[in-house]
């Protein structure tokens, strides 16, 4: 059965509890952006204590800078954020894969299929060292000419083991 069967019921309980959320600034109190990972097991809002309204929270496979580029001058030049941490996290999947595989992956799913060729244009922007993918990130962020220059970039580790974070950089 689909996942989308499930969505009703608890949205009803959200709604019901929805308060006067509906009158949120549309720019984040905080003027904090934060980059992270898609991954299911992250909770941004539970585990930075960040509450609704208070940051963007941009999420991508790997929590990569630039494939957040995109929302982050959005979030920036339109929303008024001035920093942005960078959150990556253990045991993530990007560590476990490089981009000829994954390409070559896609184009065996159909061989005769030719439109899947599409797929050697896409960088998957996989990195093979957490910190170190945290560290390029930060520096990315910090000597891209559309990134603020006055906007103050961090780089942190969450550990899906223990919900602990830890500063890198």
């Amino acid at each position: 059965m689909s996942a989308y069967h499930d969505f009703v019921s608890p949205n009803a309980d959200y709604a019901a509890n929805f308060g006067d959320k509906g009158s949120l600034a549309l720019a984040p109190t905080k003027k904090l952006a934060i980059v992270t990972c898609m991954d299911a097991r992250l909770n941004a809002y539970a585990h930075l204590g960040i509450k609704e309204g208070e940051a963007h929270i941009i999420r991508n496979a790997g929590g990569v800078a630039k494939d957040a580029l995109r929302s982050i001058i959005i979030s920036q030049r339109l929303l008024g954020t001035r920093e942005i941490a960078v959150f990556h996290h253990t045991g993530c999947g990007m560590l476990t894969f490089d981009t000829p595989q994954l390409r070559k992956l896609v184009k065996e799913s159909d061989p005769g299929n030719t439109a899947l060729q599409a797929v050697d244009n896409i960088d998957f922007l996989e990195f093979p060292d957490l910190e170190q993918s945290v560290k390029d990130d930060v520096t990315y962020l910090k000597e891209n000419p559309l990134v603020l220059p006055e906007t103050t970039v961090t780089g942190w580790i969450y550990e899906v083991e223990t919900g602990k974070i830890r500063r890198v950089v």
